[in-house]
This record gives structure tokens, C-alpha cells and sequence, in this order.
């Protein structure tokens, strides 16, 4: 049999127990304190707790921290200095004048008479090309003009047998007529006596006028004729002149199958073989002026509204002037001619690449940070800016200028002497404070 026990748990105080202790006559009360070493630890909670709350509110009043190791990054200080206004360029040694060659006719390599990269002068034959239809073209041609030219001339031949006849028949009337008129003026007279008949006066009158009709229609039919013989003529002189034209449009033709340098200069770019077949407009190659220069450059698009033509640019002691400038933008590049001003270097060849410094402006008196990767992120809207005492740097607005390949101008948002990150900002967009370790 199991026996229920009741416990009941003391509530009593526990800095008040008074009890009667027997054996020792005396009475004691007991009382518990709080330890030194708890009391300590207590403290340096709250403290770590106030630390804690603070550095939280810090962080957020500040937005995001990033920890760099120092090492990566690359710090510049904001100096004072002349910006000069210019920005190095990669130019390529391109002809000052380049003339192409192309197949007027198209036709079959017959015969090469000079190499690419000869140096030719005016009317040197390059190459012979053939071609068979445009022989025949011409022959066809030959033969029509001379049948032209012979209807021509058989046309001249017989307005001129006309004309001869008509003045003939002319001669011939007027001749008549002046007999008869005579003979009328005689019969007149003699009617008059009875030496002759009315009848026979009536005769010789009706003669007359009959010449005097004839006379008229044929001085009529002579300048008819002669009108409608004379645009004959003129039609058959206009359609042999087209002919000729292009009679000699084809002989041209025909020529220009023997390819001759045009210019002198240096022939490029030539590369035909004998028994090829050339398509009409195709180039054959091309002819550069000799010792007569260009560079042609490509320039980033970001300065394409500071770039126009008369600017100036140098290579060493030589001067330039951009001459043309093209206002397409591929890749983020647009293209630029400069020329030499007066005396070109010696010895630069055609694909020669040379650096140029093309001046955007005149120096001037200004505030200066070391070109760096950052733009490329920043735009130059915003920096990372250095505390004095080189452990953190803060984000920061500013605005700078002019730039080169070495400085970029500063105008606001920096003050001499500070510090500055000028390395790229890729890892750090999204960043407020860096913290250096």
C-alpha cells in the first residue's frame, strides 16, 4: 500500500528566514547578496548593448559599408596645376589622294605589264583586257556610220544634179521667154501693116505665157525640192553624228581594255591574273600620290561635339589640321582627316600608325585629379573621397570638366589637398562608405 505525500513548497522570503536553532543558545538571521563579479557583468552588457544600438544607428544614418583591402584601391590627391586642353589620338598614315582603277569594260586578263607597289607614271599601260562583242560592237558601229555616210553623200549628189537641172530648165525658159517676147513685140507692129495675121500674134502670146507658168513652177519646184532634199540632209547629218559619237564611245571603250595609270603615284592593291575575267566596274586596284600624306584617326564619340574642322594637332615638330571630319559614330567612334601643315615627316609609310596630340583648348590655371577608371563608372557625377585620417572614404558629389589622358579638371564638390579614389568603382555602385583594412 503506497502512501501519498503532500509537499508544499515554502514561500517564504528569502532574505527573511528567522528560525530557532537549538544546541548553540543563540539566535542568527541570514540574509544573500549579489556577488561584485555578477554586477560587473551586468554593466558590460549594457554597455555592449548601448554600442551595439549605436553603431546601428550610425550604419544606417551613413547606408551601405563596404570593408577594401587598401591595396586594390588606388588613391590620388586633388592638386593644383595647368590643364591643357588636348587628347592623344592613334592616327594611321593613309595617301593625301588616292585614284582608283576600274574596269570600264569588263573583259579577259590578256597581258600584265607591272606588279602591285610599281611606281608608274601618267599613261604607263598596266594591264590589256579583251573582249570580242565589244570588237564587234565597234565594227557594227563602223558599218553603220559608213552606210550613213553614204546615203549622206548620195543625197548631196542628187540635190546637186537637181539644182543643176533646175537652173537648166531656168535658163532654158528664160531664154524662151525673152524670144517670145521679143517676137510678141515685133507682131504687135506688124499687125498693124498686115505683114501678119492676128492669129498667128494670138499664137505667139499664149506661147509666152505658157513659159512665162512654166517658168514659175519650176523657180516653185526648185526651192521645193531643194527644201525637202536640204532636211533630208540635215536628218541624215544629225543620225551620222549620233553614230559617230558612238562609234567613238565604243573605239574608247575598246582602248580603255588597255588599263593605263591615269596619274602617277604608286599602284596598290593590283591583284589579276592572266585568263581572268573582269566584270564591268570592277577594281582593278588603285594609284596613291607619292610622298603626300593624311592621317586618319578614330576619336571616342564623347568628344565628338568638341572636335571641328581647322583644329590643330602635332607629332613631334610637325604640325597638323583636321581637314575632314565624319559624323557617323560606329562603336562609339567617330573618324577624322587630318593633313600636314607644310613639311611632312621623312620616312612615315602607307598603315603607318603614329601618335598625335590633337589641342582641344588653351591651358589654363585649375584644380586636378589623375585620370582613372573611375569616370568610366561614375560619369564624374560622384566620387569616393578620403578622410584625413585615411581609413574610410566617403561618397560624395561632385563636378568635374575637361579631361585629358593624364588630369581631369576639377570645378566643384573638391578642395585642395584632399584625397581621392581613382581606381575603378565596379564593385562599389551600390556603396556609401568604404572602410580601409
Amino acid at each position: 500500500m503506497m502512501t501519498k505525500v503532500n509537499m508544499t513548497k515554502s514561500t517564504a522570503p528569502l532574505t527573511s528566514v528567522a528560525k530557532t536553532v537549538s544546541g548553540s543558545g543563540m539566535d542568527r538571521k541570514v540574509s544573500t547578496k549579489v556577488s561584485p563579479i555578477k554586477k560587473w557583468l551586468s554593466f558590460a552588457l549594457i554597455i555592449i548593448i548601448v554600442v551595439f544600438a549605436v553603431y546601428m544607428i550610425a550604419s544606417k544614418s551613413t547606408g551601405k559599408v563596404l570593408s577594401v583591402d587598401n591595396s586594390r584601391i588606388v588613391v590620388s590627391k586633388v592638386t593644383s596645376g595647368i590643364f591643357e586642353d588636348f587628347i592623344p589620338i592613334r592616327g594611321r598614315v593613309t595617301p593625301a589622294k588616292t585614284v582608283y582603277l576600274d574596269a570600264i569594260e569588263g573583259g579577259r586578263v590578256e597581258k600584265i605589264l607591272v606588279e602591285d607597289g610599281a611606281n608608274l607614271i601618267a599613261g604607263n599601260l598596266i594591264v590589256e583586257l579583251s573582249n570580242a562583242s565589244l570588237q564587234l560592237s565597234v565594227l557594227g558601229n563602223e558599218t553603220r556610220v559608213a552606210e550613213q555616210l553614204n546615203n549622206m553623200r548620195s543625197i548631196e549628189l542628187n540635190l546637186e544634179q537637181n539644182r543643176l537641172q533646175h537652173k537648166r530648165n531656168i535658163v532654158d525658159i528664160k531664154h524662151q521667154i525673152k524670144l517670145l517676147t521679143r517676137q510678141v513685140n515685133r507682131g504687135q507692129s506688124l499687125i498693124e501693116t498686115g505683114a501678119i495675121n492676128k492669129t498667128k500674134l494670138e499664137d505667139s502670146e499664149d506661147t509666152l505665157t505658157w513659159y512665162k507658168d512654166r517658168l514659175a513652177l519650176t523657180l516653185e519646184s526648185q526651192q521645193s525640192d531643194a527644201r525637202m532634199q536640204g532636211e533630208q540632209l540635215a536628218f541624215l547629218k544629225d543620225t551620222s553624228s549620233r553614230l559617230e559619237s558612238n562609234l567613238a564611245i565604243s573605239r574608247q571603250n575598246l582602248d580603255n581594255m588597255n588599263v593605263k595609270a591615269p596619274v602617277a603615284g604608286t599602284l596598290s592593291g593590283f591583284n589579276v591574273e592572266v585568263g581572268q575575267s573582269i566584270a564591268r566596274g570592277e577594281r582593278l586596284g588603285q594609284i596613291d600620290t607619292p610622298n603626300d600624306y593624311k592621317l586618319t584617326a578614330f576619336i571616342d564619340e564623347f568628344y565628338l561635339g568638341r572636335v571641328d574642322i581647322g583644329q590643330t594637332a602635332s607629332y613631334q615638330n610637325y604640325s597638323l589640321v583636321i581637314a575632314k571630319v565624319y559624323p557617323q559614330v560606329q562603336n562609339g567612334q567617330f573618324e577624322v582627316d587630318f593633313k600636314f601643315i607644310g613639311e611632312q615627316p621623312k620616312g612615315i609609310r602607307r598603315g603607318q600608325t603614329i601618335q598625335i596630340k590633337l589641342t582641344l583648348g588653351d591651358a589654363s590655371e585649375a584644380m586636378l585629379i589623375p585620370n582613372g577608371a573611375f569616370f568610366q563608372d561614375t560619369g564624374g557625377k560622384w566620387m569616393f573621397v578620403v578622410n584625413p585620417n585615411g581609413t574610410e572614404a566617403v561618397k560624395r558629389n561632385v563636378r568635374l570638366g575637361r579631361r585629358n589622358h593624364q588630369f581631369i579638371e576639377v570645378i566643384e564638390g573638391l578642395e585642395l589637398g584632399e584625397q581621392v579614389v581613382t581606381s575603378p568603382y565596379s564593385s562599389y555602385q551600390d556603396m556609401q562608405r568604404l572602410n580601409f583594412n
